[in-house]
């Protein structure tokens, strides 16, 4: 599953990265007779995203317990956004949801630094198509824990 996330996270930010790219020339003419033209803006290709794209995004976001809105921008706007907090090295790889509705992000989750969810916050306020955020992230303290914590953390059993 991580590295289908990884995969996918991958083949979204080349996709962004290719819609931000654009083609500069220069004209080494020296012929001062010549008009010279302004350059004008190339406008920025928009990736498509498909309403199959979107309907997978949502399953992912499902399987993580998150939500995303019906549109298919904010299942774009969620894709955006875990991709760039998986490539940002200040914040925990999945350890954040991410719910998208009607363009409003909720960030939920618990973060080891105060720097990690201003962090999280800052990436998704970058985002185009973000309206809102609402930063829910809890800044818990790590503490360091035997190898076999994941084993008795999983379980809940309950003694009376």
């Amino acid at each position: 599953m991580k590295s289908r996330l990884l995969s996918w996270a991958v083949i979204v930010l080349c996709s962004l990265g290719l819609a931000a790219c654009t083609e500069t020339t220069t004209n080494t003419n020296s012929n001062t007779n010549t008009a010279r033209v302004a350059a004008t803006p190339t406008p920025k290709a928009t990736p498509k995203y498909s309403e199959e794209q979107a309907r997978e995004e949502r399953a992912r976001a499902k399987e993580n317990k998150e939500t995303i809105g019906q549109s298919l921008d904010d299942a774009w706007v969620h894709s955006k956004i875990v991709a760039k907090l998986i490539g940002d090295t200040k914040t925990p790889e999945r350890k954040i949801n991410v719910d998208v509705v009607n363009g409003e992000v909720t960030l939920r989750g618990d973060v080891d630094t105060a720097e990690a969810k201003a962090e999280a916050e800052r990436v998704a306020k970058d985002t185009d198509g973000v309206k809102k955020v609402i930063n829910q992230l809890k800044v818990v303290a790590s503490t360091t824990k035997p190898s076999n914590a994941n084993k008795s953390s999983k379980s809940k059993t309950t003694y009376e």
